[in-house]
């Protein structure tokens, strides 16, 4: 999480922020269309690197990864607390059991890769990686992943100007305009200090994929309302907020070039059953 000011007090931890975790099914739709799909390369190397097909998608939201490693081959079982979002990962075919990981079930299933596509920081630290331990088959890979993506300082200064003026006692109101990737990739290898702290393990490995995409206005204006930050504004300050950020795409002329890094940490199950 980024530094705030020292008159505002440290957020909670996000794992126990249930109120915004709980959030992102407000509008599952939209949450769907808007965001982003994982690389092609990511979904590939833990296919490759994982002894099986079975995957385990923690937090599977609507499924937008979990659609990925079923394209690959894989056979998928998502774990959803919304059922907003649950339902519709299973009208798009997959399978999902509503729960929250921590509370999950397995009955005695293991798997071939445990997959968290930027939803792990909603799980508790000191249940997630020795959870996933247990329901991984020896050699099977854990992998924890998510997009990194800023807008340009054109962008987002407007959108946080904004956010401060409609929502000044947001714990999100403090957070600087942009985040320098050194933040998220600190909170990557906090990911793996607690994946070695099990000694369940192989030595974790931290993996980098950098990519573009070209964003138009609309195109934007259509994922900030899915961010965390916004999941549970009003209307009204949700519009202003919007407002502000459409001019300032329309001053660019109309879209801009979204600069993403796709953050990973992942391991290997060790051991014997």
């Amino acid at each position: 999480m980024p530094t705030l000011p020292r008159e505002q007090p440290e957020p909670a931890p996000s794992h126990q922020a249930r109120q915004t975790a709980e959030s992102f099914g407000v509008d599952a739709q939209r949450y769907d269309r808007a965001r982003p799909a994982y690389p092609d390369d990511l979904v590939a190397r833990i296919v490759a690197r994982s002894p099986g097909p079975d995957v385990l998608d923690v937090g599977c939201g609507t499924g937008i990864a979990a659609r990925q490693f079923q394209a690959a081959g894989c056979d998928v079982l998502g774990i959803e607390p919304d059922d907003r979002m649950a339902g519709l990962a299973q009208a798009r075919g997959l399978e999902v059991e509503t729960a929250t990981f921590e509370d999950w079930e397995p009955a005695g299933r293991r798997f071939d890769a445990l997959v968290a596509a930027q939803s792990w920081h909603w799980v508790d630290p000191s249940v997630g990686a020795v959870k996933a331990a247990r329901v991984l088959r020896p050699r099977g890979r854990l992998a924890i992943f998510g997009h990194v993506f800023e807008p340009p300082a054109e962008v987002a200064e407007p959108f946080a100007a904004a956010f401060r003026r409609v929502a000044p006692d947001s714990p999100f109101s403090g957070q600087p305009a942009r985040r320098p990737l050194e933040l998220y990739r600190a909170g990557y290898e906090q990911i793996a200090d607690g994946i070695r702290e099990t000694e369940r393990f192989h030595e974790p490995e931290q993996w980098r994929f950098d990519w573009e995409q070209s964003c138009t206005r609309d195109q934007w204006l259509n994922l900030l309302p899915t961010t965390g930050a916004l999941t549970r504004l009003p209307p009204g300050p949700l519009a202003e907020i919007l407002g502000a950020v459409g001019d300032a795409i329309d001053a660019l002329g109309g879209r801009f070039t979204m600069q993403y890094t796709t953050l990973a940490t992942s391991a290997v199950r060790a051991g014997t059953p």
